[in-house]
């Protein structure tokens, strides 16, 4: 049996559950992989509760999740590319948060060597979507963006892709995460109301393009000057309707390969911010939403050994629970619980003779 992450109601991360389910047998062209690791994405939220029902439709109860890094341990007729044991990063239109997944072989790369289990969990949404955008927008050295929540998995990768390109990048982000951002090169400013001012106090440069992945900000950069095909978003549907921005989405395993072989060569960092088990999957996302953590979020479905492995460890442990707590208990005389193991046990009833002397 596999297990799997559900949700039957639409709400918060109380929804969902993990539940037993059959282990899938892979069809034509496609592995069955044993999950390592699996990064979560904020559009995953999203759809929990429920927005935009006709953009993102979701059929009760939803399997969650799209990234994914794991081992194949079987194949079905007419995959070719993959074999049993090998180690492997992707991507499934959603269910990837689950200990099996069921994988078309042609969204499956070799996970390179260099990239931990928690990384190569975590790329393909946040990486792809990122390189995207940069791509999309042909940054170069004339370019100022801003990028908001950009101390996240999807900003943090952004914000580097443009930096390869030479542009300017003012990332906004929670004030303790200011100095996170300059290691990536990145000018941080805050977030909240009076973005426009904040940024404009910063550069004496036009801000040419604008990306959203904080979600609401665009008439912050229309009173910035930049044009709607400029402004990019992700969650923002109602700034893809009312200002005309254009909606990002991940890209093909083409992008995956590309941003994979960047980030193995340590051209590009992907900061895990956390690892948290399956059981621990509305937790979790309760990290996810409150949109602070520096990089990706991700569960770790298996314990995986390696140098520098970061798992989150339980707040308390069993021995925490009981050490210095008094038990109840009948006297006992240590030596009747203890058998003789050298001599003939005569000190024993010496022992015993005595007592009954006293009695």
């Amino acid at each position: 049996m596999a297990h799997a992450v559900r949700f039957s109601q639409f709400g918060g991360p109380e929804m969902l559950e993990v539940v037993e389910v059959s282990t899938p047998d892979p069809g034509d062209g496609e592995v069955l992989v044993e999950v390592f690791a699996t990064g979560l994405n904020p559009v995953e939220s999203a759809m929990r509760r429920g927005e935009h029902p006709e953009r993102w439709p979701v059929a009760l109860p939803w399997p969650q999740g799209r990234d994914l890094a794991g081992v194949v341990i079987a194949t079905g007729p007419g995959a070719t590319r993959f074999s049993r044991g090998d180690e492997v990063m992707g991507f499934v239109d959603h269910g990837a948060q689950a200990t099996h997944v069921v994988v078309p072989e042609t969204q499956l790369l070799e996970r390179p060597p260099a990239l931990s289990w928690e990384v190569a969990g975590s790329l393909y949404t946040a990486g792809t979507t990122a390189w995207n955008a940069v791509e999309g927008l042909n940054l170069g050295p004339a370019d100022t963006v801003v990028i908001t929540a950009a101390a996240g998995g999807l900003g943090c990768l952004a914000a580097q892709f443009a930096r390869m390109r030479g542009a300017t990048v003012i990332g906004t982000s929670a004030e303790e995460r200011f100095d996170f951002l300059r290691q990536f090169g990145v000018i941080p400013t805050a977030y909240g109301p009076g973005l426009a001012e904040r940024v404009r106090a910063l550069t004496e440069r036009p801000i040419s393009a604008f990306i959203d992945f904080l979600g609401g900000q665009a008439r912050e950069a229309k009173a910035l000057g930049v044009p709607a095909a400029r402004i990019l978003t992700v969650l923002d549907w109602d700034a893809v309707d009312e200002h005309g921005a254009v909606r990002l989405s991940p890209g093909d395993v083409v992008a995956l390969g590309r941003v994979a072989a960047l980030a193995a060569a340590r051209r590009i960092r992907l900061p895990i911010a956390d690892v948290f088990p399956l059981d621990r999957v509305a937790d979790a996302y309760r990290a996810l939403d409150k949109r602070e953590a520096p990089g990706k979020i991700v569960l770790g479905l298996r314990v995986v050994d390696y140098p520098g492995q970061r798992v989150r460890e339980p707040e308390i442990k069993e021995q925490d629970v009981t050490l210095g707590v008094p038990t109840p208990h009948e006297h006992l005389e240590v030596e009747e619980a203890v058998p003789p193991a050298i001599g003939d046990g005569s000190v024993r009833r010496r022992h015993r003779e005595e007592r009954a002397r006293k009695a």
